[in-house]
């Protein structure tokens, strides 16, 4: 299942169609170029950056996934989850993202 965090971070080249992009992952249906960022799926890393069509596959029906942020792009993707992290440590003194997030 897809849960939304609360406060989402948008890559600068999708904030204007930030909507559609949201709509469409959770009607799984095909993206171009749209990146998640989510919680990782193994206990030692911070951060899940993937294609959003990956989504669709059937094992993602059955999991939980936290997606924490969108962007057009792997480029943007990979900027965004640096100025993620650069925030997480800078409020917390940590890099615990879960805990910051939720």
């Amino acid at each position: 299942m897809i849960q939304w965090a609360s406060k989402l971070y948008i890559g600068e080249k999708l904030i204007m169609k930030k909507d559609k992009a949201i709509s469409r992952i959770n009607k799984r249906k095909v993206t171009v170029g749209i990146y998640c960022i989510a919680f990782a799926s193994g206990p030692h890393n911070l951060f899940d950056i993937m294609d959003a069509n990956e989504l669709l596959f059937p094992h993602y029906k059955k999991a939980d996934i936290t997606i924490v942020g969108l962007a057009r792009g792997k480029d943007e993707a990979l900027n965004l989850v640096h100025d993620m992290l650069i925030e997480v440590y800078n409020k917390t003194g940590a890099f615990k993202v879960r805990e910051y997030f939720t």
